[in-house]
């Protein structure tokens, strides 16, 4: 009597013990908050790899055409403040000139 009475009590105590088990472990810091978190880190990343290789193409296509294409290379050189091939540069050297009362001679007052 007291063997059948035993067998459902400790069936229920297990099961019971089994759910408040797999509640701590879902709600715990390594449950499903946390395996939605790391989703949602993962959906960052992936995005920020994407942009990343973007870039990375659009770079390498820039680099393609400056390789090859004159226009853009002319279109970069003057970006970049450099003259065309059959223009004049001036190149200014010497000492930087003060006021006027500096170079006369007279002390300012």
């Amino acid at each position: 009597m007291l063997g059948s009475l035993l067998r459902p009590i400790a069936a229920v105590a297990a099961l019971a013990g089994l759910a408040a088990y797999a509640t701590i472990m879902l709600r715990g810091p390594q449950g499903l908050s946390a395996l939605s978190e790391k989703r949602q880190e993962i959906r960052s990343l992936e995005e920020q790899n994407a942009n990343l290789q973007r870039d990375i193409d659009a770079k390498k296509l820039h680099i393609q055409k400056l390789k090859t294409d004159p226009s853009t290379q002319e279109v970069e050189l003057e970006r970049l403040g450099f003259v065309h091939r059959h223009d004049t540069q001036f190149k200014v050297t010497g000492q930087r000139i003060g006021s006027a009362a500096a170079t006369s001679g007279t002390p300012e007052r």
